[in-house]
C-alpha cells in the first residue's frame, strides 16, 4: 500500500539493513512516522554551502570547499554564521519504490539552526530519490545562536514513502468532514492553510543578536531572557525586521489523525517579503484526542527578508500538506512516544526553561 512509511516498516527496514549505521538505534530515535537521524563523529568548516550534482560525491567536493576538519567528539560549537557538513551515522539502502524526504527536528527549527540532507550525487537539499544507495550528510549552518554539539546528537530526521502519498484539497476536505483538523472553517488551498495569532498579550519571541552558546544536550536550562526579547503586537500587527528571527505561534489548533501525517510547507512567496522557516514534520497523532493533543498550535519559526513587513492578527502564513499513512503506526506521537511539545502554544525550544 501506498503512503507514508509507520514506524514498525521502519523498525523493519533497520532490521533488513535497507537503513544501517556501525551503532545500534537508540531508544525513541524511530518515531511514529520517521527516523531521527544522528550526527557523526567529525564535521568540516566550509566555506560555502554546496550540492554535489549528478553523478558527483559528496567527499569528492570537498577538496575545494572544506576549510578544516573538526573533532566533535569531546564536543564542539558550530559558530553562529559558518556552514559546517557533518558525515551521519544512518545510511541507507533503498529498495526501489521507496523514497525519503528529510527535515529539521522541531527543537532544531525553533533555535533558528539550518540544518539539511544532503546525499552523494544529489541536486536538491533534503529529497532522497527511490532506491538511493549511499551515506548521509547533514549541512548546519547556525543562523541566530552558536550551539555545542557531540556525536549522537539528532538533529533532522527522515521520513520514508511508498508511492503517491498526499491528499488533493477533496481529500482533504472529506476528512476534515470525518474528523475536523482545525478548530474553525478550514482553509484548503493545496494543502490546510494556518494563519498566525498575533492576539495575546505575548505575541511572540524575537532572538537577540548576541549571545551566548546553547549546549544542545542541557534541556529546560537557559534563561530565555538571555537569548530572546519579548514581542508585542500593536494596533493588531507586529512589524517584522529585516534579518530577525522570530518564533510565533498558529490561530489555528491543529489534529493530525493516528492515518495520517502532515509536513509544515510555505504558503505563497507572494504573500509578503517573509518565510515561515519549516522545521516542520507533523507525526500521526499530533494535537489528536487519542494521544492526549485535544489540538496542539503549530509554532512558526519566521524570519523576514530585504525589507521590513507588517505581519498581522490572522494573516494566513503557511499551510500543512497532509499525507496517508500506509498503515497506522504502532505508536502515536504523545501517546506511546512522549513529547515536548503535545498542547503546546506558544513555545521556545525545550532547551529553555519555562515560567
Amino acid at each position: 500500500m501506498s503512503g507514508v512509511l509507520p514506524c514498525q516498516t521502519i523498525e523493519a527496514m533497520l532490521a533488513a539493513g535497507q537503513i544501517a549505521a556501525d551503532v545500534a538505534p537508540l531508544e525513541g530515535q524511530v518515531q511514529p512516522a520517521s527516523l531521527d537521524l544522528r550526527l557523526g563523529a567529525k564535521a568540516w568548516r566550509l566555506r560555502a554551502s554546496f550540492l554535489p550534482g549528478e553523478g558527483r560525491r559528496v567527499e569528492d567536493r570537498l577538496d575545494g570547499l572544506a576549510m578544516h576538519q573538526i573533532d566533535l567528539t569531546p564536543g564542539a560549537v558550530l559558530e553562529k554564521g559558518c556552514v559546517y557538513l557533518v558525515p551521519l551515522v544512518e545510511r541507507l539502502a533503498l529498495p526501489e519504490g521507496t523514497s525519503a524526504v528529510a527535515n529539521a527536528k522541531s527543537s532544531t527549527g525553533r533555535l533558528d539552526l539550518l540544518t539539511r540532507t544532503i546525499i552523494d550525487g544529489g541536486a536538491e537539499f533534503d529529497r532522497i530519490p527511490a532506491g538511493y544507495h549511499g551515506p548521509l550528510y547533514a549541512e548546519i549552518c547556525p543562523r541566530s545562536f552558536s550551539v555545542l554539539v557531540r556525536p549522537g546528537m539528532r538533529l533532522n530526521q527522515i521520513r520514508f514513502r511508498a508511492g503517491e502519498a498526499r491528499l488533493t484539497d477533496d481529500e482533504l476536505a472529506a476528512l476534515h468532514a470525518k474528523t475536523p483538523l482545525v478548530d474553525g472553517t478550514p482553509h484548503i488551498d493545496e494543502g490546510l492553510g494556518f494563519s498566525v495569532d498575533l492576539g495575546g498579550a505575548l505575541a511572540g519571541w524575537r532572538a537577540k543578536p548576541h549571545s551566548g552558546v546553547i549546549d544542545l544536550d542541557r534541556i529546560g536550562h537557559y534563561p530565555p531572557g538571555e537569548f530572546w526579547e519579548p514581542v508585542k503586537a500593536e494596533r493588531g500587527g507586529v512589524i517584522l525586521d529585516p534579518g530577525a528571527f522570530y518564533i510565533l505561534v498558529s490561530r489555528e489548533a491543529v489534529t493530525i489523525p493516528p492515518t495520517h501525517a502532515a509536513e509544515m510547507a510555505p504558503y505563497l512567496a507572494m504573500v509578503g517579503e517573509f518565510r515561515v522557516h519549516y522545521a516542520g514534520f507533523f507525526d500521526p497523532g499530533f494535537g489528536h484526542s487519542e494521544a492526549g493533543g485535544a489540538g496542539s498550535r503549530g509554532v512558526l519559526e519566521v524570519r523576514c527578508h530585504e525589507a521590513p513587513f507588517v505581519l498581522e492578527h490572522g494573516q494566513i502564513v503557511g499551510r500543512l500538506v497532509y499525507e496517508r499513512m500506509a498503515a497506522p503506526p504502532a505508536r502515536l506521537y504523545g501517546r506511546e512516544i512522549a513529547s515536548n511539545y503535545q498542547g503546546q502554544g506558544l513555545r521556545l525550544a525545550k532547551h529553555f526553561a519555562e515560567g
